[in-house]
């Protein structure tokens, strides 16, 4: 019986093509087939390099009827490379669904690492967080984008977004309404191609920064949002802080924080913390 076949996830640019990484060019030079989102775009591609390959469409709409397609072509020993129009398949690209069919068939995926538009935004905004949630695009209803983004609304982490041109306006009016105006966001445009452009300010200047030429709101989005700012801790009175001490010398730490919250007024949650910090 001959070797079974491996599917490649092959990261392809996001814009400049010389960001193509040399082992993506050898495995589709060998792939047996380029599976791809859109046939038009990596003719375009693999045409640039000199690559001759047999291509099939695998997108959104026709990826359960192309995936037993594939697993027939793996098992048969064919090498098959999957790629999105641009960065990496599976992430708000088409691809997941095969590679877990195929993973499930107990046949090897080989990820190629490469171009990804939110880590490319990260590495030039400057923003000083050690943490991000990559989120994708926002659901293009009003209501719904609200909705989600007001589930975000806590959290401390930057915000990724990606956002298609006709909705970057209608998206940044949304992320001022709910988020506020003094958080710092990053609109990074057309990354890597050629009107490129990196723009950091407040959400609440951001709306008139896209206003002031129509040009900023052309291209593909990834919208960088600072996170929610650190909750202020409670300034607990210096009686309130005798009274749990001497509750802490004769008490159980549940007990003496219960106790010193009844007789001070003070919030039980705060007691809390400064009983752990004297223990």
């Amino acid at each position: 019986m001959s070797a079974v076949g491996t599917l490649y996830v092959v990261a392809t640019p996001i814009g400049n093509l010389q960001d193509i990484t040399l082992r993506a060019l050898e495995i589709l030079k060998s792939a047996h087939i380029v599976a791809a989102e859109d046939t038009r775009n990596t003719s375009h591609l693999l045409g640039h390099f000199g690559i001759s390959a047999r291509l099939m469409a695998l997108h959104e709409h026709n990826e359960q009827l192309a995936a037993p397609k594939v697993i027939a072509a793996l098992q048969a020993g064919k090498t098959v490379a999957l790629v999105s129009d641009a960065g990496t398949p599976g992430v708000s690209d088409p691809g997941s669904l095969l590679v877990r069919t195929v993973r499930a068939a107990g046949l090897p995926v080989v990820p190629l690492p490469g171009p990804s538009a939110v880590v490319c935004a990260l590495s030039a905004a400057g923003l000083d967080a050690p943490h991000f949630l990559f989120y994708g695009f926002l659901p293009s209803r009003p209501a719904s984008r609200r909705k989600a983004l007001a589930a975000l609304q806590a959290l401390p982490y930057t915000l990724a977004f990606y956002e298609a041109p006709h909705r970057i306006v209608e998206t940044v009016d949304d992320l001022l309404a709910v988020l506020g105006g003094a958080r710092e966001i990053v609109l990074a445009r057309e990354l890597t191609k050629v009107f490129e452009s990196i723009h950091g300010c407040k959400l609440a200047d951001a709306p008139a920064w896209l206003a002031g030429d129509p040009n900023r709101q052309r291209g593909e989005f990834v919208l960088l949002v600072a996170g929610a700012p650190p909750a202020e801790k409670e300034e607990i009175g210096a009686e309130a802080q005798r009274i749990l001490s001497l509750l802490l010398a004769e008490l159980p730490l549940k007990q003496a924080v219960k106790l010193a919250a009844e007789i001070s007024g003070e919030k039980k949650n705060a007691l809390y913390d400064l009983a752990l910090q004297l223990k």
